[in-house]
């Protein structure tokens, strides 16, 4: 199949164009240059839009402003990139004939989904609560996209959960419950190319958690004690690296319902982590790095 990436410099493009390009004919479009980028400019670009989707089977969108750009970035801006950018590049894709769009979304659009007083348990059935420009304009985009999905236009939906790096401890913790590896996220856009069903699909897109819903309430007020139960390899290695555990999780993303319809499964968790910072990988910071927390 010929397949259509936009953002195909960044993190997530790179990692999924290079799932993609072993099978298909993958053309990158990023304003951006790069390796994995074969056009270089703005997706929203009409004229060169037109000219990438001719003869393209299936377009996967990841180019978008993201929370590190929030207050940086005028609303105007996330408004025509992830809002009216969407909606360009699924209306030209329609007028070309392409036949499946996947759609990169994220899990920071439930934002203020957590209870005060328990963890979350967020599946695909939790409404988002959004709290910035970025996280609306990402609902908006979807709320897009399943109103023009169709049987000559079909739509997959992946929202994907944390995967940028961050220091060893705190990343090796979250991929218990709201962390994935970005190249978990490329084999389920591979997954969402051929899966049946209904026209529109929303998907989670996070590590395998070992958690239950039972153990939301603990997970709020006592969530060491929980992962020391459910993860004690985890803990195991926390105490032999002399980290700290967590002492409260205020949300769980469960992607059961991606692993039934796409047949898709996460491969890499916590001890992924650890090895990548053993083997000094850019994907995972040392203990204590300073980061930008605005990064979801």
């Amino acid at each position: 199949m010929r397949i259509v990436i936009t953002g195909s410099s960044g993190r997530v493009g790179r990692a999924i164009f290079s799932v993609l390009a072993e099978l298909h004919e993958v053309v990158g479009i990023d304003r951006l240059p790069f390796s994995t980028t074969h056009l270089v400019g703005d997706f929203a670009n009409g004229v060169m839009l037109r000219s990438a989707l001719r003869g393209a089977d299936i377009v996967v969108h990841t180019a978008a402003l993201h929370a590190p750009h929030v207050g940086a970035v005028a609303d105007e801006e996330f408004q025509r990139i992830n809002v009216e950018g969407t909606r360009l590049i699924a209306e030209e894709a329609i007028a070309a004939g392409v036949k499946r769009m996947i759609f990169t979304s994220t899990t920071a659009l439930y934002g203020h989904a957590a209870s005060p007083s328990a963890c979350a348990w967020i599946d695909e059935d939790t409404a988002p609560r959004p709290r910035s420009i970025y996280h609306r304009t990402k609902l908006e985009a979807e709320y897009i996209l399943e109103s023009l999905a169709c049987a000559e236009f079909v739509v997959r939906v992946l929202r994907m959960s944390r995967s940028f790096p961050e220091p060893a401890d705190v990343m090796a913790a979250y991929r218990l419950h709201r962390g994935v590896d970005v190249r978990d996220v490329a084999d389920a856009h591979l997954a969402a190319l051929t899966n049946d069903g209904p026209h529109f699909q929303r998907y989670i897109i996070s590590a395998a958690t070992p958690f239950i819903v039972d153990d939301c309430q603990s997970l709020k007020t006592t969530a060491a004690s929980v992962i020391r139960l459910r993860a004690p390899a985890l803990a195991n290695e926390f105490d032999l690296r002399g980290w700290n555990l967590p002492s409260s999780i205020d949300r769980v993303y469960h992607s059961g319902k991606a692993e039934c319809a796409l047949g898709w499964r996460p491969r890499f968790g916590f001890d992924e982590v650890l090895a990548q910072l053993d083997r000094r990988s850019l994907e995972v910071l040392p203990p204590g790095s300073l980061i930008n927390r605005k990064s979801e």
